[in-house]
């Protein structure tokens, strides 16, 4: 018997209609948990090289993890990849709330999507019963619209599904769940759009046995009785928990990244916006942290109720980078971009972008389309709706910064806040240099979440425990410093987050390693180690970064934007900049950690090591029967 799993993909091809079950080996689970570490290999074996990420050849893949769907805190996530539209290379990221508890519910642990519909369609999922129906009236309108029709036709149900961005084809489109809950990065909503699927619908009615419940449910009333202290910050102030200390430290990106403090952040700290705007906090399957809010507006930027309120990277994204204060406007500003379907992150550093190249006298109206772009003003919400809509300016910005610098000339260049064409998440690598290595060497382009953030490791933390459970024998080191030493933190830093995306866990609560393992254990049976569950990890990174190479990425991929490398002119980081031949160092010190060479290629002992040896790569068995 399988514990902690169906045993069971859904495979739905929109081109010929085809719905197939494929029973799956324990191995394979094994081998990559779920999560990124199924995408990640389930991609690089069943995509083409080269195939076009808006073309019927990619594949959508929604996967969960061994704990998924289980009462264990931080387990209601899932993972959503494919070839990524915005960096032509692997795509993944993750979204929580419910949608991938109850895909497990309906007896499937991952569900891949493949083909083009002739016309708008949607997936409707509830146990034994897949059907794919007509969405064209659908088609159009707004997500919180959709969300209700699709209720009102299927019950009681969860949704995943595209805006408005995603139809358009806006390459940064994301993947929007119960509207509270977003796949952002990487372009993954675009990829549904360019299959007609407007969104996945969901119920079941089952959960996999496991193995060992009583242990499962002593670890998980531990962290229900203890996540209040343990998880205070969090818990307390929601992911704007981050944002009063990077702004003393000089690291709360501004204008562009061409500052690190904002004159006016008091007005997006976390007590100002719990007295002034929030109505309700929000939460996620089985996690009792409850650590996004819902918030009101009034006057002119009333916000519709129906969408959850902005988390930090969209506060900061709108607020401090944009130069605006009025949280009002950022609310809007988020809830415009939770109604089409468009990445926030990506969103806000478009904008700025234009904004900067503006002020600059690079573009002047012709290229905004008559938009007087500036820093601190509320046109930054006409310029949402030309993004997604793809009218006006937002035809050359929705294609991101780097096509638009590619477009608008030479000089807008260095103005391009990105890495591998993927838009800067909202945390400033220099000030947190060990975070701008793991910018440039992340598979998807830019990424926050699978990183390093220094701040955690200047100083002796039980952060420092954790690291030492992975094998990591070194010392707290400067935030502001990168080298050798630094890749090497890097190194186990990125491990245990690569490792939660797998488990498709939250990392906003704190399980120790050790508790990990017993969860691991207690679900599934397996009597696991801390090394296996590292290998798991380390296959994940593998995997996509093999899937890049074969796309033509290489080591100079693996480089920093222009804008990490000059100094602050003012503020706690004057002349703070990211060098050069520290970065390359650093990027070289990581190579050899991994068992990678000069060139950033694994070497065939290191593939060996991990049995990602080509023709064990991806060994699940497919035994297909009509749905």
């Amino acid at each position: 018997m399988m514990y902690g799993s169906n045993g069971c993909f859904l495979r739905v091809n929109l081109t010929t209609g085809s719905i197939t079950r494929e029973a799956v080996s324990p191995a394979f689970y094994r081998k990559y948990y779920g999560g990124r570490g199924m995408i990640s290999a389930l991609l690089l074996k069943e995509l083409a090289p080269g195939i076009d990420a808006l073309g019927p050849d990619n594949k959508v893949i929604f996967a969960t993890g061994i704990l998924t769907g289980n009462p264990i805190p931080g387990s209601g996530r899932h993972s959503v990849g494919a070839k990524s539209p915005v960096t032509g290379g692997y795509g993944d990221g993750e979204a929580g709330g419910f949608w991938g508890a109850e895909l497990k519910r309906a007896g499937y642990d991952a569900l891949i999507v493949e083909g083009r519909a002739a016309h708008p369609v949607y997936l409707a999922i509830h146990n034994d019963t897949v059907t794919i129906k007509d969405a064209r009236h659908l088609w159009g309108q707004s997500t919180a619209d959709v969300q209700e029709l699709l209720t009102q036709a299927e019950g009681k149900v969860r949704i995943a599904q595209i805006g408005q961005a995603g139809e358009n084809l806006v390459k940064y489109a994301c993947v929007v769940h119960d509207l509270e809950h977003f796949v952002g990065r990487c372009g993954i909503g675009a990829v549904m759009g360019s299959k007609n699927l407007r969104a996945v619908t969901v119920s079941g009615s089952s959960t996999p046995p496991v193995h060992d419940p009583d242990t499962m449910k002593s670890l998980t009333r531990f962290m229900a009785q203890h996540y209040q202290t343990l998880a205070s910050n969090i818990y307390e102030n929601g992911t704007l928990m981050v944002l009063p200390p990077l702004n003393a430290a000089g690291g709360l990106p501004t204008r562009n990244f061409t500052q690190g403090q904002f004159e006016e952040a008091e007005k997006f700290f976390p007590q100002t916006v719990r007295d002034a705007y929030m109505t309700e906090r929000s939460g996620c399957y089985a996690c009792p942290v409850r650590c996004g809010i819902k918030v009101r507006g009034g006057g002119p930027y009333e916000v519709d109720a129906r969408y959850k309120g902005p988390e930090y990277e969209t506060v900061a994204a709108f607020g401090s980078n944009l130069g605006i204060s009025d949280f009002e406007v950022i609310q809007k500003a988020n809830e415009l971009c939770n109604a089409y379907g468009l990445d926030s992150i990506a969103t806000g550093m478009c904008i700025s972008f234009a904004t900067e190249a503006f002020e600059k006298g690079l573009i002047s109206t012709v290229e905004t389309h008559g938009r007087q772009l500036a820093f601190g003003d509320a046109i930054c919400l006409d310029v949402i709706h030309d993004i997604a809509l793809r009218q006006g300016v937002g035809e050359v910005l929705a294609e991101g910064t780097r096509s638009a610098a590619a477009q608008w000339g030479e000089a807008t260049l260095p103005l391009a806040v990105q890495i591998k064409g993927q838009e800067m998440p909202l945390h400033e690598a220099r000030l947190k240099q060990g975070l701008g290595l793991g910018y440039a060497l992340s598979p998807t382009g830019a990424d926050h979440t699978h990183n390093l953030h220094d701040t955690l490791y200047v100083k002796e933390t039980p952060a420092f425990d954790e690291l030492r459970a992975l094998g990591y024998t070194a010392t707290p080191l400067p935030a502001s410093t990168l080298n050798a030493k630094k890749a090497r933190l890097f190194h186990y830093a990125s491990f245990s987050r690569y490792l939660a995306d797998c488990l498709v866990t939250c990392f906003f609560i704190p399980w120790t390693t050790n508790q990990l393992q017993q969860l691991i254990q207690a679900v599934t049976g397996w009597n696991t180690t801390t090394a296996e569950m590292m290998a798991v990890s380390e296959r994940s990174i593998v995997n996509a970064r093999l899937f890049n190479l074969r796309e033509g990425f290489s080591a100079k991929d693996d480089a920093l934007c222009p804008r990490f490398l000059e100094p602050f002119e003012e503020g706690p980081l004057k002349g703070v900049a990211i060098l050069q031949e520290d970065f390359l160092e650093a990027r070289s010190a990581y190579y050899q950690l991994m068992g990678w060479d000069e060139a950033g290629v694994p070497t065939p002992g290191s593939l060996a090591k991990l049995g990602l040896l080509e023709e064990e790569a991806c060994d699940y068995q497919h035994n297909e029967a009509d749905a």
